[in-house]
C-alpha cells in the first residue's frame, strides 16, 4: 500500500458517512491491504471530461464525497468568473446517478449557483441543449455511457454547451484542489434548495424544443416508408421517452421496444456491457426483430448519446460499424440536402483523426470541406461553436466519429442518439420506399471507393499498476518507432504530445495545429493507419487499425498481420 493510500484511509476510517452502504464497504475492506490501495492511492482524476470510475468507497471511487468535491471546486471556479451563475444538470438511470445529480445540485446551490435540473432521467444531449436554452454558464451530466453497471461518472460543460475546454478544466482542477472533501461537505439538501428557490426543475417545454430541433434536422419530407417496423432498445437506459417520441412525431407507425430493455436499470442485466457496438449486447434485440419480421434496429448507449444498428439482411441481420452509418449519412445528407437545394455554401463535415478516411473522399466529392479533430466529440463541438462565433454555423452539415456519435445539427455541442436514431430511420426509409437496402447503398459506396476495412482493439490495465503500464508502452513506442509493421512501411509518425508530425521518408518534421494529447498515429504505405491512445475515460489501450485493400478479405489479412505485429510491440 502506497504512503498515499494509507493516509486517505486513515482519514476515510475516522469519518461518520453519510451514506451506510459506503460504511459498509469500508468495514469489508478492512486488512484487505491489495483493496484498500486500489480505492485510496489517488484522487478520481478530473479532466475535461469530468470524473468517472467505479462506483463505492474511497478517494478513487464514484461516491457522494468525490462527487460533492469536485461540484464544490466547479462552482467556486463558476463563482470566480461570474456574480450570479447558474448551471443545468442531468443524469441517466445508472446506479446512483439521481442521488448524484441531486448531490451536485444541493452543493451548488449552498455555493449560491442557480441550478436547473431535469426532474427525470434524460439523454446526455438533452443536458447540453438545456444549457444553451437556459443561458447556463455551465452543465453537469451524471453519467458513465458505455461502461458496465459497476462504473458511474460525472460530464462536465460549458456555456456554450460543449463539454467544458482543457483551460477551463485545468481551473476547475486547481479549485477543486482547494477543497477538504469532508471539512466542507455540507448537510444542505436537494429538497431545502428546491423550496428556497435555487433549484428549480426543467419545464416540459424544454423537453418539447428539444425534439423540435431534433425533428427539424429531418430532410426527407413526406417522402419515406413510415410503416417501415422499427425496433429500439434504450438498453435500459435514459433514451425511451426521447427517442420514441422523435420517432413518432415523424410519422413513423410501428416502433416495437425490446421488452426486456425498456424500463431505465442500472444494474443492466440483460447486457452486463451496455455498449451499442457490439453484439452481445443488441442480443434481445435482434431476437425481437426477427421475431417481429422487423426492417430495422436501433439501440442507444445507457445516456442515449450514441446508437447501433443493425439491418435486415435474407433472414438474418447485419450490424453496421459506426464508420459505415456515419458514411451512409453524409453520403444521405449530402444527397437529400443538393436535391432539395438545402446545401449550404461551402459545406463542412467534422470527423476524429480515428475515423474512416473514406468519408474525407465521399465529402469531398459533394464538395464539402473536411476537418479532423482529435479523438472525443467535445472537439468537433468546439468546431462547430467556432463556426457560430463567426455567424457561420449553418455551414455544418455532419459531425461523426467512429465510436457510434453523430449530429446532423447546432443545436447541441455534444453527439445526439435521439437525433441519430431519428435521422438513420428516416434514411433508412427514404431508401425503403426506393426498395433500396441500407446494405446496397453501402456496397454501392464501396464498388466506388474502394474496400475500407477499420477495426479497434482495447487493452485492459486495472489500478495503479496498469495507469503506469500504460505509460510505459506508449513512451516505448515513442522511443523506437518501427520502420514497418506487418509488412507495411512506415511513412509518418503524428505525435499528437509533442505536436509534430515525424515524415520519416524525408526526415523533417511539420506542426500539427491540434491540441496536445496523447495520442501516436502511424501512417502506412498504401493507405493504411495505426492510432494508439489510453482512453480518456477508461483503464484501457486503445488501437485503431484502418485498412485499404480491394476486397475484405484482402483487408482482413493485412489487418490481422498488424494487430498481431503491433500488439507484439505492446508486449
Amino acid at each position: 500500500m502506497n504512503e498515499l493510500a494509507k493516509k486517505n484511509y486513515g482519514i476515510w476510517t475516522k469519518q461518520e458517512l453519510k451514506d451506510a452502504a459506503l460504511t459498509q464497504e469500508l468495514a469489508a475492506i478492512e486488512g484487505k491491504e491489495e483493496e484498500i490501495n486500489d480505492r485510496f492511492y489517488r484522487e478520481l482524476e478530473f479532466g475535461t471530461g469530468g470524473l468517472r470510475g467505479v462506483l463505492g468507497v474511497g478517494t478513487n471511487r464514484m461516491n457522494i464525497y468525490t462527487v460533492a468535491k469536485a461540484t464544490r471546486g466547479y462552482a467556486r471556479y463558476l463563482l470566480s468568473k461570474k456574480k450570479n451563475p447558474a448551471v443545468a444538470i442531468a443524469y441517466d438511470s445508472r446506479i446512483n446517478s439521481r442521488l448524484f445529480a441531486e448531490t451536485a445540485a444541493a452543493v451548488m446551490a449552498d455555493c449560491g449557483v442557480q441550478v436547473y435540473i431535469w426532474k427525470e432521467l434524460m439523454p446526455t444531449p438533452s443536458l447540453s441543449f438545456a444549457v444553451r436554452y437556459h443561458g447556463c454558464d455551465g452543465g453537469i451530466v451524471v453519467t458513465a455511457s458505455h461502461n458496465p453497471s459497476k462504473y458511474n461518472g460525472y460530464k462536465v460543460y460549458g456555456p456554450d454547451g460543449c463539454q467544458m475546454t482543457n483551460e477551463a478544466a485545468d481551473a476547475t482542477l486547481a479549485s477543486i484542489a482547494g477543497v477538504d472533501m469532508f471539512a466542507d461537505f455540507s448537510d444542505y439538501s436537494f429538497q431545502k434548495g428546491l423550496d428556497e428557490g435555487k433549484i428549480h426543475y426543467i419545464e416540459d417545454k424544454v423537453f418539447d424544443a428539444f425534439i423540435d430541433a431534433v425533428l427539424g434536422e429531418s430532410l426527407a419530407g413526406e417522402d419515406f416508408d413510415r410503416e417501415a417496423r422499427i425496433v429500439y432498445t434504450p438498453l435500459n437506459g435514459a433514451g425511451r421517452r426521447s427517442v420514441t417520441e422523435a420517432l413518432s412525431r415523424r410519422g413513423f407507425t410501428n416502433i416495437l421496444l425490446v421488452k426486456e430493455q425498456t424500463e431505465p436499470d442500472g444494474n443492466f442485466p440483460t447486457c452486463p456491457y451496455p455498449n451499442p457496438e457490439i453484439r452481445e449486447a443488441l442480443q434481445l434485440g435482434l431476437e425481437t426483430a426477427k421475431k417481429e419480421d422487423a426492417d430495422l434496429l436501433l439501440a442507444s448507449d445507457p445516456d442515449c448519446d450514441r446508437v447501433g444498428i443493425a439491418v435486415k439482411d435474407g433472414d438474418d441481420f447485419k450490424l453496421l460499424t459506426g464508420n459505415e452509418v456515419g458514411m451512409l449519412l453524409l453520403d444521405y445528407i449530402c444527397r437529400l440536402r443538393i436535391e432539395k437545394n438545402k446545401m449550404p455554401r461551402d459545406p463542412i463535415f467534422i470527423k476524429t483523426i480515428v475515423t474512416i478516411d473514406m468519408a474525407s473522399r465521399i465529402g469531398e466529392d459533394y464538395g464539402v470541406s473536411v476537418i479532423d479533430v482529435l479523438t472525443g466529440f467535445k472537439y468537433i463541438g468546439e468546431q462547430i461553436a467556432a463556426l457560430e462565433a463567426v455567424g457561420e454555423e449553418n455551414r455544418y452539415i455532419l459531425g461523426f466519429e467512429e465510436s457510434y456519435g453523430y449530429l446532423t445539427g447546432t443545436y447541441v455541442r455534444d453527439k445526439d442518439g435521439v437525433n441519430a436514431a431519428t435521422m438513420i430511420a428516416e434514411m433508412f426509409a427514404y431508401y425503403k420506399k426506393q426498395n433500396k437496402s441500407l446494405l446496397e447503398v453501402l456496397s454501392g459506396l464501396y464498388e466506388k471507393y474502394g474496400y475500407c476495412l477499420n477495426t479497434l482493439y482495447s487493452f485492459e490495465f486495472e489500478g495503479e499498476s496498469g495507469m503506469k503500464r500504460m505509460a510505459s508502452i506508449m513512451d516505448g513506442l515513442r522511443r523506437e518507432i518501427p520502420s514497418s509493421i506487418g509488412g507495411k512501411q512506415v511513412l509518418e509518425v503524428q505525435d499528437y504530445l509533442t505536436s509534430e508530425t515525424k515524415l520519416l521518408t524525408e526526415d523533417k518534421t511539420k506542426e500539427i495545429l491540434l491540441p496536445k494529447s496523447n495520442v501516436l498515429k502511424l501512417v502506412l504505405e498504401d493507405h493504411i493507419s495505426l492510432v494508439l491512445r489510453p482512453s480518456g475515460t477508461e483503464p484501457k489501450l486503445k488501437l485503431y487499425i484502418s485498412v485499404s485493400a480491394p476486397d475484405r478479405e484482402a483487408a482482413g489479412k493485412i489487418e490481422q498481420a498488424l494487430y498481431n505485429e503491433t500488439k507484439g510491440l505492446m508486449e
